[in-house]
């Protein structure tokens, strides 16, 4: 169990430790070098299986149609991640993954675990439903998991609560809808080049309504709840060994029923699709959008309730840990701060409040007594980084405490004549307020 101190030290000069030579295998050139390898022979395996079955044409067209509605969701996941927002690159990492290992190992598994099903039974049409309902659920959310399974062992610092859970998760999710997207739109393209259909009643308009317009968050839906189990996971201490490994496997369960539910709605009759659609995915998809912003306002809250310790210490200035806790004021400290002094200032302020927010999140954690053993250590490094950038963020910050602070109507201490002046704490202003007048009927 890590030594938690019950008050921030005061501001010295960064610190310095001895550097340590890493064996060849350690390097990160080496396992960045190994991981792009492998996500690109998968990207290239799966590009070249879905035109095999698409055709050159009906790629393109699926290409075309199924980008749609990734920029939505990365949008959603990222202003979900805004509060302490994590490094591109893990969301690059996901992204690819599911696009393109797990939408690679979800082709080839189905489709063999299907044909051994048809061998086996003599009965293709049962093998393709069992594929659907039970194959392809335990296959893909397993695949997609994997991912958030890597982030949560190798960037362990990254990933600290829910909504890391849920953005890993939910990146990982739009990846492999996109692939999977290109291949059923281009299947659906070749359908009606051969058939002849094409406008409205055609199968690939009726494909992209059901899978673009009518469901593009269902697979990100899924894998969010193994990101939660994940998430609540982080939130556990690191002696809590049987929670941290149940709390995810739950969510890894409850995302492949869920998945089989979706996957069984056609085989419900003519409105199964639509009954299971109402009554299930759009409930469950309102509990955890109202889950996810929750978790967002409760970590602005930490860090509003965290980060005086540090103001009381030194670190920062006084008005920073409420700036830090709103979402508007900490955009007007970036605008001010790219108006004044350019983009790499804003920059700099962007990072002084990651940085922030990931100290209040480590000493949230280390009063509950879940913090790990290198506490001391990561506080320290998130301090020396804050100090660092100080001379930028601080007239930023300053900025938008002034501009955002709230107006505090104060009475006068003689009788007001039907109107107050009302003070702020960053500066009084003369505006008319109503003021009670024990003088007037």
């Amino acid at each position: 169990m890590a030594t938690f101190p019950p008050y921030p030290t005061h501001p010295s000069g960064p610190a310095g430790g001895a550097l340590r030579h890493a064996h060849w295998w350690q390097r990160k050139w080496v396992r960045y070098g190994a991981l792009i390898a492998l996500l690109a022979i998968s990207g290239l395996v799966i590009l070249a299986l879905v035109r095999e079955q698409t055709g050159t044409e009906g790629f393109l067209v699926g290409l075309g149609l199924a980008v749609f509605p990734v920029p939505l969701l990365m949008a959603a996941f990222r202003w979900l991640d805004r509060v302490e927002p994590g490094p591109w690159r893990n969301l690059l990492f996901s992204f690819a993954w599911g696009a393109c290992a797990a939408a690679l190992i979800a082709i080839v598994a189905n489709s063999f675990a299907t044909r051994w099903i048809a061998t086996a039974t003599a009965d293709p049409s049962s093998a393709d439903t069992l594929g659907a309902t039970v194959i392809a659920p335990i296959v893909e959310e397993s695949a997609k998991a994997a991912a958030v399974l890597l982030v949560f062992l190798f960037r362990r610092r990254d990933f600290t609560g829910i909504v890391d859970g849920v953005v890993i998760a939910g990146v990982t999710a739009t990846g492999f809808a996109f692939t999977e997207n290109i291949l059923y739109l281009g299947t659906a393209f070749g359908t009606d080049q051969l058939s002849g259909e094409s406008g409205l009643a055609s199968v690939t308009a009726a494909t992209f309504f059901v899978r673009v317009v009518m469901s593009p968050f269902a697979h990100p839906l899924f894998t969010v709840l193994t990101g939660i189990g994940f998430g609540i996971a982080a939130l556990s201490a690191e002696r809590q060994h049987l929670r941290r490994v149940l709390l995810p496997l739950t969510g890894l369960l409850l995302a492949m029923g869920m998945h089989s539910a979706w996957n069984s709605s056609s085989s419900f009759g003519e409105y199964g699709f639509f009954a299971v659609y109402a009554a299930f995915m759009v409930p469950v998809f309102g509990l955890l959008t109202w889950l996810a912003v929750w978790t967002r306002q409760r970590e602005l809250r930490t860090v509003r309730t965290e980060l005086p310790a540090y103001a009381v210490a030194g670190w920062l200035t006084a008005p920073e840990p409420y700036v830090l806790g709103s979402m508007r004021a900490r955009r007007l400290a970036r605008e001010w701060a790219g108006h004044h002094f350019g983009k790499a200032a804003a920059r700099s302020v962007a990072e002084y409040e990651a940085y922030a927010t990931s100290l209040a999140f480590l000493r949230h954690r280390g009063r509950r007594g879940r913090a790990g053993a290198d506490f001391v250590v990561r506080e320290r490094e998130l301090l020396d980084e804050l100090w660092r950038r100080r001379e930028v963020a601080r007239p930023a910050l300053s900025y938008a405490a002034r501009a955002t602070a709230p107006v505090v109507p104060v009475p006068p201490p003689w009788p007001a004549h039907g109107y107050a002046y009302t003070y702020s704490p960053y500066g009084a202003a003369a505006t008319p307020y109503p003021a009670y007048n024990p003088y007037r009927t």
